[in-house]
Formats: structure tokens, C-alpha cells, sequence
């Protein structure tokens, strides 16, 4: 829970900050006086008051990254620069409450490049497969993921792991910038009393208590259900259905709708729920928790979702209140984010529409950033630095390995049964089922209800006596001839390989065992794409122009091997896989 204040608590005054407060705190009434410069005056808005959920005409006067004034007296001030608004709404910069930005494949320059001609300014991020993927190397590697982050165009706040790492390395990370609080523990093991989770959820208490917690809340029992808002997890992203949010509203958490993953109607199943029960929107906030920067560029980020809000239904005022005020509540920030008010920072976003988010402008500490969609500020932090070396693990895999033999064979030898894996059905039951499919010859036909399935193997790389292999069949990618493979390293180092025939499903492998990480599509063992992750399996060190080419090339050569793809592009479609097959036990 949120850390109480008390004597031991309570910071003692520097007399050096005390120095520092002194002199902003006259600089900004020399500012109001007109004896010290401002640094900009954005005119001629129609500004949204999101506390009094209503638009009035106006300016605001920036100094120091902040908003200093709202319609200063033009005549009594100084200004660098003036910005005529063109009458367009000003709303505060967009928030993403929930989102693994390591996730997205791009490097944080990278990813800026991609949300914030969106208008999102602020993230909360989780960095659990960066940090566990990093492996040894996961105390310095995170810092030097988050190094400069203050010259980002966007803010980032980041969550140590709950899961995936060890105590050691999630106490480490409390303690560094910016590090705010505890991120997701893991369900397989709370939920039964792992003493690792009971230490995390202490630090993350002592940090100050922002501690998420996900998995559908119906899914839990009772007492799990009660568990988790009791030791002080106050957010919960993992809703997919209306009774999710019935239980995770009565339950006090922060709950947070998110779009990013599973079917495009889920998010509208939710939103449709909030507005049939007209449950007060406070008690939300608007995440991403993952997306790929390809469909950021095609659909949006935060000004999409708000857009889709009020399309379903929730007021437009109240859908950007999701994604402003309320989140910044709900961490504590809202003296600093959140609102368009004196001594907030300068995060502003200009659009034409309140309904229909178009950010036009976006700027962040009073520097215009973006305009139109498109990045006006250029950052430059090398991450090559953190590109590793491939080390190979797939020497001795043989195709026989990856052939589908069946679970078991009905008694009269026509069927057999094998498991079928869903990437739609992804973090619930419907992920994966034991189906019967025909069996003609020995063989499994890879065929379900009469539709025609790609095979899948989910394969260790690094084996430890044995290798650990599962075959089965897949609904998610359907090609009809080549391969399509992928390698995750957190928290265990797996590929998964996706075709109909099992010698190029082995050499689509080895051909992907062969980077640091990545994904590769191959026909007649011949590569047709690549897209190589070289920071530590998770990231392409590229810009973002760079990484869009990538995953475009890899869907383009699934099309031309019959694959027909819709949403996500494939490579973000496959990684989503790792977080089930961990989930459900298909990792050892």
C-alpha cells in the first residue's frame, strides 16, 4: 500500500534545495512581473479544463518546462517565442497507464518515434524481458536502456519486475531512475505463497507502494482476489470481460483498459460494459500494454483508444480524462501531469476535435516536439552498445525432433489426438486444447474441423540433457509452403517454428539460431526475410523507419507463401505466444 508518512519518512531539508526552490519560485514571479522572460506563450487555444470538464478560450505561458500562467496579462509579460494555437482544443499530453515498451521490439528513441506524433507524452512501462533476457547482465543493461531518458520526447516511468528476474536484481532496480514502484508478479506463483513474491511485494511497499497485479480477476479465487489489493497492488490491466471489471472496480483497483492485445473487439466488449453500466470513469484509465509500433503508425496510440471511446459511447471529455487526470491520480502525479494547469509540466497536445483526437501539435516541456504526425525533435542515444553476439544452441536438433506424433490414437487408429495452440486465444484457456484430428498412414493430417492447420514446435535452445521440444498444431499463421520461425529469450530461452514440413522447419531454426534473436521466413530452406533483434533477443537496434521495413518484409513474405495477416504484424503476433507457453507450462 501507498507509503504512510511519518517522522522516519519524511526527507530532512537540504540547504541546497532549499537554495534551488528559492530561486524558481522568484524567477517565476518575475516572470508573472514582466522582469524575466518567459519561454513561450501558445495563443489563440481553446483550452480543456479537465477539472471542470469544460473549454474555454485562452493562452498559456510556459517557463522552465512548466505552465506558469493561464491568460497572462500580454501587456504586463516578456516572451522568447509566441505560438499562434490556430483555435485549436489544447488537452493535456496523453498518458499510457500500462505498456512494455521493451516489448515493442524498438529501442526507446525508437519507440518515441512512433507514439508521440500520437500525442502520448507519458508511459508507465513494465521492462521484464528486457531485464530478464539481459540474464547477468540485467542490472547494467537496464541502466543502460533508461540512460538519457530525460532527453526523451516523452516521459518514462518504469516498474521493476514482480516476475522473471530474482529478488537481488528487482531491488536493485527500485532503487534506480526511473523506477517508480513494483510491476507484475507472476500468477503460477503468488498465488501459492512463493516466498520470492512476498520479498518483491516488500520492496515494492517500502518504494512507495505502486505495485501492479494482472490475470483476468475472475480467474482468481476469493481469497487471491482479496489478496492483492490487501498487500497494496493498486492497478489491475487484466480485463477482458465485463465481470473483470465488475470484480476489479468493487475491489478498489485502478483498472486499466487495454488494447493492444487479443481481438480488436475485446477493447469494445469493455468499453461497451463501462457505458451499459455506467461505472463512474474514475475508476479508469486508458493503457496499450502491448502494441506494436507498426499498428501504432496505422491506427494510433492513447488519441486512438480516446477516439474509440467516444465512438462506443463514454463521453469525449471523459474518455481524455482517462488517459490525463485519472491516470496521473491514480500514481500521484497529478501535481505534475495530467492537467493543463500552473505548475504542471508543459506537456500539451493541440487537436482539432475532442472526439476524434488529431494531435496537430504535441509538446512536451514547452518544446514542440511533433507536428501532424510526424517527429520534429531528434534524439540521439546509441544503444548499439548493447547489441550482443548470437550464441547458437540448436547443433544437435534434428527434424525428427519437430515431427507431430500424436498425444494418443483412438481405438480404431482413424484419429489422433495432438495439442492445438491459438496465438487469438493468447493468456486464456483458449489457448491451447487437446483436439482429435484424422490419422491416415501413420501420420497426423493437420486438419481440424475440416480447415487445414500449420504445424508448430515450440523448441528449448539451450539444452540441459534432453531437449525440450512440444509439436502441435497452430491457428494464428497459415502458409503453405516455407516456414516462419522466432526466438524470445525471457524467461526461458525458446523458438517457435511455424510450417508444414519438418526439414525446413529445422532449417528456419538454424537459421534464426544463428542471430542473437529475431524472426525469420524461409521457403525451400531459402531466407525470404529477416528481422534480427540484437539487443539482448528483444530489440532491433534500428531506427524506427528501419524496424518498420523489417517486420513489413517478414509479413510480405508470409503473403507470398499464403499467409493472410490482419492486426498485428506476424512478428509481434509470435512473441505474444512466449508469455502463454510460459504461462500455461509449456517451458521448462
Amino acid at each position: 500500500m501507498y507509503q504512510e508518512v511519518s517522522e522516519r519518512n519524511i526527507p530532512a531539508i537540504q540547504g541546497d534545495q532549499v537554495a534551488t526552490h528559492y530561486d524558481q519560485v522568484r524567477a517565476i514571479f518575475d516572470v508573472l512581473h514582466g522582469k524575466k522572460e518567459a519561454d513561450l506563450l501558445l495563443k489563440n487555444l481553446n483550452i480543456l479544463d479537465v477539472h471542470s470538464e469544460s473549454v474555454y478560450q485562452g493562452s498559456i505561458l510556459v517557463y522552465n518546462k512548466r505552465i506558469v500562467a493561464l491568460n497572462p496579462d500580454e501587456a504586463a509579460i516578456k516572451v522568447r517565442q509566441v505560438f499562434d494555437g490556430e483555435g485549436l482544443y489544447a488537452i493535456p499530453g496523453l498518458i499510457d497507464a500500462h505498456v512494455h515498451f521493451e516489448a515493442q521490439l524498438a529501442h526507446p528513441v525508437a519507440f518515441g518515434e512512433a507514439i508521440v506524433p500520437c500525442g502520448t507524452t507519458t508511459i508507465f512501462s513494465e521492462c521484464l524481458d528486457f531485464v530478464s533476457a539481459a540474464g547477468p547482465e540485467a542490472i547494467p543493461a537496464t541502466a543502460g536502456l533508461f540512460k538519457d531518458h530525460q532527453n526523451l520526447p516523452y516521459r518514462v516511468f518504469a516498474f521493476a519486475p514482480g516476475k522473471k528476474t530474482s529478488v537481488q536484481v528487482t531491488e536493485a532496480l527500485l532503487n534506480m531512475e526511473p523506477f517508480i514502484g513494483l510491476g507484475e508478479l507472476a500468477h503460477l506463483t503468488y498465488s501459492v505463497g512463493n516466498d520470492d513474491d512476498f520479498r518483491k511485494s516488500a520492496l515494492g511497499r517500502a518504494k512507495g507502494g505502486f505495485m501492479n497485479t494482472h490475470w483476468g480477476v475472475t480467474a482468481l479465487s476469493d481469497m487471491m482476489l482479496n489478496y492483492m489489493p490487501a498487500i497494496g497492488a493498486f492497478a489491475n490491466h487484466d480485463v477482458w470481460k465485463e465481470d473483470d471489471i465488475e470484480k476489479s472496480v468493487r475491489y478498489g483497483l485502478q483498472t486499466q483498459i487495454k488494447f493492444g492485445v487479443g481481438s480488436p473487439e475485446v477493447i469494445k466488449t469493455m468499453l461497451r460494459a463501462i457505458v451499459k453500466r455506467k461505472w463512474p470513469t474514475e475508476n479508469f484509465q486508458l493503457c496499450a500494454d502491448n502494441i506494436s509500433v507498426d499498428r501504432v503508425l496505422t491506427k494510433g496510440h492513447m488519441d486512438w483508444i480516446i477516439s474509440l471511446c467516444a465512438e462506443m459511447g463514454i463521453d469525449p471529455i471523459q474518455a481524455i480524462k482517462m488517459a490525463t487526470l485519472h491516470t496521473a491520480r491514480a500514481f500521484r502525479m497529478e501535481n505534475k501531469i495530467g492537467s493543463l494547469t500552473p505548475g504542471r509540466f508543459a506537456d500539451i497536445v493541440l487537436t482539432d476535435s475532442l472526439s476524434k483526437i488529431n494531435p496537430r501539435f504535441v509538446f512536451k516541456d514547452g518544446e514542440l516536439v511533433a507536428k501532424d504526425r510526424k517527429m520534429l525533435k531528434q534524439v540521439q542515444i546509441d544503444y548499439s552498445g548493447m547489441a550482443k553476439q548470437p550464441v547458437p544452441g540448436l547443433g544437435d536438433l534434428t527434424a525428427v525432433q519437430l515431427d507431430l506424433v500424436p498425444l494418443e490414437v483412438s481405438a480404431d487408429g482413424s484419429q489422433a489426438k495432438v495439442l492445438l495452440f491459438d496465438v487469438y486465444g493468447r493468456g486464456h484457456e483458449k489457448f491451447f486444447q487437446e483436439v482429435w484430428v484424422p490419422f491416415q498412414g501413420g501420420k497426423v493430417v493437420p486438419e481440424y474441423k475440416g480447415v487445414k492447420l500449420n504445424r508448430i514446435s515450440v523448441v528449448q535452445r539451450y539444452a540441459n540433457g534432453k531437449r525440450h521440444v512440444v509439436n502441435g498444431l497452430f491457428k494464428g499463421v497459415s502458409i503453405e509452403k516455407g516456414a516462419v520461425a522466432t526466438f524470445w529469450p525471457a524467461p526461458k530461452a525458446y523458438f517457435v517454428v511455424v510450417g508444414g514440413e519438418s526439414a525446413e522447419m529445422l532449417h528456419c531454426l538454424q537459421q534464426v539460431d544463428s542471430h542473437v534473436g529475431g524472426c525469420i521466413v524461409t521457403e525451400d530452406k531459402q531466407v525470404k526475410a529477416m528481422l534480427p533483434l540484437d539487443i539482448y533477443g528483444v530489440m532491433a537496434n534500428m531506427d524506427l523507419a528501419q524496424l518498420l521495413q523489417g517486420t513489413r518484409e517478414i509479413d510480405a513474405a508470409l503473403t507470398a507463401i499464403g499467409n493472410y495477416n490482419e492486426g498485428e504484424p506476424v512478428v509481434n503476433k509470435l512473441l505474444t505466444l512466449f508469455i502463454s507457453l510460459d504461462r500455461f507450462g509449456f517451458m521448462v
